[in-house]
């Protein structure tokens, strides 16, 4: 995984700091110069390898999610705009493979003896196609849909009808190994050279420069060694500078 520009900007703010940190304590108790180098170094690298384990494991965590956010929404996307009668059998085929007897019926499927009507849309469903359900079904029915809007949630639940949501379904699909396969639209653009450098250009990247350059400026006022501040600082704020003028729109 491939750390962007703020993780690097991030590392480098607190190795650094921990660097200069640790050098002026050490030479503030009258360590000898070469000493102090020595151990100022073998704390940043402690401190680099922690940054890093924390910063890399956090931004796993939000790919993660995101990537299963994405693999969720190209599912329900197929289910929408997939044929009816493909959208039982991909169900079907879901509920047997996860240990439920699931058979075919009018509109929908009869799972362990109960109704179960989908309603997969682009947006979430409205009171009225609920409406049109029960005048159809009655309230002896289960709906499986993606997502309702606030009206359609409370009519199924003044008619006590009981729904499975679009995370149950993508739930379903991914445990039970039955993805639809090939999804429509479900291949995602690929990340090529352009995009990245593009991202990495973004000048929603200045704030962090701009930010970390401002704090090493301020710390050079409170150290007896400034002048690494002051370089340290003058370079991250000409980075935020220059990604300000010449970098892409976000």
């Amino acid at each position: 995984m491939k750390p962007n520009i703020p993780m690097i900007a991030d590392l480098l703010f607190y190795t650094l700091s921990a660097w200069l940190f640790s050098l002026c304590l050490l030479r503030y108790y009258r360590v000898t110069l070469w000493l102090a180098l020595t151990a100022a170094s073998l704390i940043t690298l402690a401190v680099a390898l922690a940054v890093l384990l924390l910063l890399c494991r956090s931004r796993r965590k939000k790919l993660l999610g995101k990537r299963e956010r994405e693999a969720r929404d190209a599912i329900l996307l197929h289910l929408a705009l997939e044929k009816p009668e493909r959208v039982r059998a991909a169900l079907q085929s879901a509920y047997l493979a996860d240990g439920k007897t699931a058979v075919p019926a009018e509109e929908g499927l009869c799972l362990d003896g109960k109704t179960a009507i989908p309603l997969f849309t682009l947006e979430a469903a409205g009171a009225d196609e609920i409406a049109r359900l029960i005048r159809r079904h009655g309230r002896e029915f289960t709906l499986l849909c993606n997502a309702l809007t606030p009206e359609a949630e409370k009519l199924i639940a003044s008619f006590g009808i009981a729904a499975v949501y679009g995370d149950e379904i993508y739930a379903l699909f991914t445990r039970t190994g039955t993805v639809p396969d090939p999804l429509i639209c479900g291949e995602l653009p690929r990340k090529n050279l352009r995009l990245k450098v593009r991202r990495a250009f973004s000048k929603s990247n200045a704030r962090p420069f701009f930010v970390s350059g401002i704090l090493l400026l301020i710390m050079s006022l409170f150290t007896i060694f400034p002048l690494y501040y002051i370089i340290s600082g003058a370079i991250l704020l000409m980075c935020a500078v220059t990604v300000r003028l010449f970098g892409y729109a976000a």
